[in-house]
């Protein structure tokens, strides 16, 4: 379905592997040219949800595109900012694992109880911006950052990230159990 919405999810997705690309190139302007893809890219996200609700352009494919987008671009650049800084392998194993666990939970939630997929709430929301936050700054400042200051910024995203992650499986689990039940 061509919508705008989709549109520019598409577009993220395909802005993934230009700002990896940028981010891996030598010299410090190309790492500023990743940083604002990176930006735009998270702009695109917050315009497609918006003109997604205001003109009712939500589609079945908009509901996976969207978070594909969302994942594949925070997942790039933790990657990115892990090979300059391999302490960071810890919070790529956590969001691979958070990531693995929540699609197995939509497709069990879609399978067992033909229900779509969870939407955000406001603590992924919350997540995400925080997600955000953390990751400019790391990929902006982190080569003068100590490898702990790297690592606090990073157990902040990734603990919001799993805060979040704990509401869903609180959700997930009830809807479950009420679906069950009935």
């Amino acid at each position: 379905m061509k919508t705008i919405p989709n549109i520019l999810s598409v577009l993220r997705i395909c802005l993934v592997p230009v700002f990896v690309a940028a981010y891996l190139l030598d010299g410090n302007d190309i790492k500023y040219f990743a940083v604002c893809i990176f930006i735009f890219a998270n702009i695109s996200d917050i315009l497609d949800g918006y003109i997604a609700r205001k003109y009712n352009a939500i589609s079945r494919l908009g509901k996976i595109l969207d978070p594909l987008g969302d994942k594949l671009l925070f997942f790039a650049a933790l990657v990115c900012i892990t090979i300059s800084r391999p302490v960071l392998i810890w919070a790529v194993c956590a969001l691979f694992v958070k990531e693995v666990l929540m699609g197995v939970g939509a497709l069990l939630i879609r399978k067992k109880i033909s229900v779509e997929p969870l939407s955000s709430n406001w603590l992924g929301k919350t997540a995400t911006v925080i997600f955000f936050a953390v990751c400019v700054l790391l990929l902006i400042f982190e080569s003068f950052m100590s490898d702990t200051l790297v690592t606090i910024f990073a157990a902040v995203a990734i603990a919001a990230t799993l805060a979040a992650f704990t509401l869903y499986l609180h959700t997930f689990f009830t809807l479950f159990k009420n679906r069950t039940h009935t």
